[in-house]
């Protein structure tokens, strides 16, 4: 018997598209430099404002968003590898896929603090270069513009093969689920919540994380 279960709540889903476009932009952006790095810094200010919001609704949003759902343990990723997995394996994120989630959230977190203190001496600097030396404005511009732009530019192509795989090869659909909600699986699994009672909390979470986003440039400016 299958059952339909609600696994990605309204917020987290319009987390990842948001985070999706916004990560477009600030690659389109950057390529084409002079009055679009305006644009730039203000999808990055977009950006630090999702992840914030990301950061705690992974400790208060929906049952399978939370950090603790797929937070796995050494071991169990190694059962993982050797296709020995958990039946909840297949539910969410899949050990390798909360690898890939985490080392992109980390990447883009990088990428976006350093863009705070970067300055590229012609259309863009950071809110917050006046706070640090010229040697690590050097440093983090020089990381913004190379490692970390690549590294971010690795990792979402390394995250868009794997759903490719996930997708054509083991035929789990994983951008359906993304995009309405729910799923179809074979076992009863917990829902996530997702009322109005949750897209009110997630409203006030992004709410506030933008708010210190808007609080961190005005004060660096």
């Amino acid at each position: 018997m299958a059952h339909t279960v609600r696994i990605w709540d309204l917020p987290t889903r319009i987390f990842h598209w948001a985070l999706a476009a916004s990560v477009t932009g600030l690659v389109v952006s950057a390529k084409l430099g002079g009055n679009a790095m305006v644009w730039h810094s203000r999808l990055g200010y977009v950006v630090l404002a999702l992840l914030l919001f990301r950061l705690v609704w992974g400790l208060v949003g929906g049952h399978w968003s939370r950090f603790s759902r797929f937070l796995y343990a050494p071991s169990r990723v190694l059962r993982y590898l050797r296709g020995q997995g958990h039946p909840e394996d297949s539910v969410a994120h899949s050990p390798l896929g909360a690898l890939s989630v985490f080392a992109l959230l980390a990447a883009l977190a990088l990428q976006v603090g350093s863009g705070l203190f970067s300055d590229d001496e012609i259309a863009f600097a950071g809110p917050l270069t006046r706070f640090v030396s010229s040697d690590w404005v050097g440093q983090a511009t020089a990381y913004h513009k190379d490692i970390g732009q690549y590294l971010v530019l690795a990792l979402v192509a390394l995250h868009l093969l794997a759903i490719a795989f996930y997708v054509f090869v083991k035929k789990r659909k994983l951008v359906r689920p993304m995009l309405v909600g729910d799923k179809v699986l074979p076992v009863p699994v917990p829902a996530s919540r997702d009322d109005a009672g949750t897209h009110l909390a997630a409203l006030t979470v992004l709410a506030l994380s933008a708010g210190a986003v808007a609080w961190l440039v005005q004060w660096g400016g």
